[in-house]
């Protein structure tokens, strides 16, 4: 899709999107940002950059997206393969494996947030260390966090194929 749209537009257009983004955000890198997108785009428009080096940009972008793309799919493929692998398993702990990951989730994020409150209402002192420490933690959350919700997906999906199988199986068995 990237790719498509950068071999109809090509750098040009892209560059105006991605300054006028970058624009709205306050921020140095982003303004140094637009300020470097604004003088590759003066040069372009003045002739500095020639038409064979913007197509060999061009090019350079679609290859990139491409790759970007080609990489995104194989996650999802790898993702893909493993959630099968757990829905045909036979094992009862890797068909129980969604939800004590959801547990344990449940109560590290209660424990965590208890600890915090503590400290804020009766260690006040040490409350924006403790906050400064739980930013840093933010990573660690957001993996955790983004684990379960595809746990959470999949098990929609599969509840959803599970009553449609069972539709489909009482449907069956219905005497007319």
């Amino acid at each position: 899709m990237l790719s498509a749209f950068l071999s109809q537009v090509g750098l040009p257009v892209l560059i105006a999107i991605v300054g006028g983004a970058l624009g709205v955000l306050e921020h140095p890198a982003a303004k140094t940002a637009v300020q470097a997108l604004g003088k590759v785009e003066a040069a372009l428009k003045s002739g500095q950059i020639t038409s064979e080096q913007l197509a060999e940009a061009n090019r350079h972008s679609e290859k990139m997206a491409e790759m970007e793309i080609e990489h995104y799919q194989t996650s999802l493929s790898e993702i893909n393969k493993s959630l099968r692998a757990e829905i045909a398993s036979e094992d009862k702990y890797v068909r129980r494996m969604r939800p004590t990951f959801g547990y344990l989730m449940a109560f590290t994020w209660a424990a965590q947030m208890f600890g915090i409150a503590y400290v804020i209402i009766f260690e006040t002192d040490k409350a924006g260390v403790v906050m400064v420490a739980m930013g840093n933690l933010s990573a660690i959350w957001a993996v955790g966090l983004s684990v379960l919700g595809i746990y959470v997906y999949k098990r929609s999906d599969d509840k959803q194929k599970k009553a449609s199988r069972d539709v489909i199986f009482w449907n069956e068995k219905k005497i007319y």
